[in-house]
């Protein structure tokens, strides 16, 4: 597990403002870099690049660049605005990330300040016949990556904001974060374990949810003062200042007690960085929206719960690979059920699409799925989890051939895989 001072470092380089102000700063460097460089044009051939040619190509940059940078960020607003409305508000913050939408902001941008910069020194004969050379050939290259810019950005916009796009970002962020628990069970620590009687209780400082664990650090300060720690709250946790945190087997002090809640970064909202079962709630929600009267879409349904069951395929696979991760030998950590893992991803359709028999026999299949795929444990979940469901439909399917389709798929999947389970 990362740092905390390298998880805060992460989450901040993704904002929008980091990278426009990169490029921004980049474009006021590269306009002024001509008088730098500019010794090193013969003087023959700045003679040869007279002020218009540059002065009208950065004249034309610094009256389009600002408009079109204008357009493509109330583009992203609306995109925004769409995923909220038809796909779910949870879904906006991996948007924000979208590296393409920020790096075509930024250029725009960027561009626009290198030409008004330029204009500038350009006016107030800042560079000389020479550094006119540099600026000719910097403002070409920044034509020219405008123009490349603007072409991948017209691809971007073609599905930006889309229901899909949003789905397959969402799934990349839970799948990545099911592959780290996943090679790190237990935060690289060991399996839980009841701390002794007497164990000193760390409760959360402030409220919220618990966003990332500083494992590294925790185990640490236990190997330092010679503590195990128990830990109660994993990433995804809620937590207020009576919950419990961690339980410490040894002596501490407030000093200590402060410096081990400070590795659980508590935040007002759910992060999908450590939170594997936050990133499945959030595709179950995709799927309640589309399953919604409002919008009736249940093909956006079905294509959630396949992709479920890419995402939760990534689980026993990626435990095979990495089944005795342990690094941090001073910690006690939670693990994550099987059991809570296919609730949270199908509980919540199978509840809303319980009266489609198309939505029934999808779950049927996609949990025969994983019970094929996964260890003795998922396939006990998926059991469960397609009897609730067939529960529900029951209960909710008024014909009687509908019924008796979900009770042959339920039947059919038990028998196919009543043998030993793999792996």
């Amino acid at each position: 597990m990362m740092s905390t001072a390298l998880y805060a470092l992460r989450r901040w380089g993704r904002r929008p403002v980091i990278r426009v102000g990169a490029f921004s700063v980049g474009g006021v460097a590269a306009a002024l870099v001509s008088a730098v460089l500019a010794p090193m044009v013969p003087a023959d051939l700045g003679a040869s690049i007279g002020a218009d040619a540059v002065d009208q190509i950065l004249s034309v940059l610094a009256t389009s660049m600002l408009p079109v940078a204008t357009f493509s960020l109330s583009t992203i607003v609306q995109a925004y605005g769409g995923a909220t409305n038809t796909v779910t508000p949870r879904a906006v913050t991996l948007l924000m990330r979208d590296t393409r939408a920020q790096t075509a902001v930024a250029s725009f941008i960027g561009a626009f300040v290198y030409s008004v910069v330029g204009l500038i020194a350009l006016k107030t004969h800042f560079y000389g016949s020479q550094g006119r050379v540099i600026l000719f050939g910097l403002t070409l290259l920044v034509l020219v990556s405008v123009v490349a810019t603007l072409v991948r950005w017209i691809d971007t916009l073609s599905h930006l904001g889309r229901v899909g796009e949003t789905i397959d970002a969402i799934a990349a962020a839970a799948g990545e974060a099911v592959r780290r628990r996943a090679e790190a069970p237990y935060l690289g620590g060991l399996p839980w374990q009841p701390a002794p009687p007497g164990a000193a209780r760390i409760a959360a400082a402030g409220t919220g949810y618990v966003q990332h664990v500083d494992a590294a650090r925790l185990d640490a300060l236990a190997e330092t003062h010679g503590l195990t720690l128990h830990l109660a709250a994993l990433p995804g946790t809620f937590v207020h200042p009576k919950r419990l945190l961690v339980e410490v087997d040894g002596s501490v002090d407030a000093a200590l007690r402060d410096r081990i809640a400070a590795a659980f970064v508590v935040g007002d909202r759910r992060s999908f960085d450590d939170d594997p079962r936050f990133g499945l709630i959030v595709l179950a929600e995709v799927a309640q929206r589309a399953l919604s009267p409002a919008v009736n879409d249940p093909g956006t349904a079905v294509d959630v719960i396949g992709t479920l069951v890419r995402v939760l395929g990534l689980w026993d696979a990626r435990r095979a690979a990495a089944p005795e991760a342990r690094i941090y030998p001073h910690l006690r950590v939670p693990g994550l059920s099987a059991d809570d893992l296919l609730a949270d991803a199908f509980d919540p359709i199978a509840r809303d699409g319980a009266s489609d028999v198309t939505i029934g026999l999808r779950l049927q299949k996609a949990l025969a799925a994983l019970a094929d795929l996964g260890s003795p444990a998922v396939r006990a979940a998926a059991g469960a989890q397609a009897d609730l469901a067939l529960l529900r439909a029951e209960a909710a399917l008024p014909l009687a051939t509908d019924r008796a389709r979900l009770r042959e798929a339920r039947a059919t999947w038990s028998e196919a895989t009543s043998g030993p389970a793999p792996g």
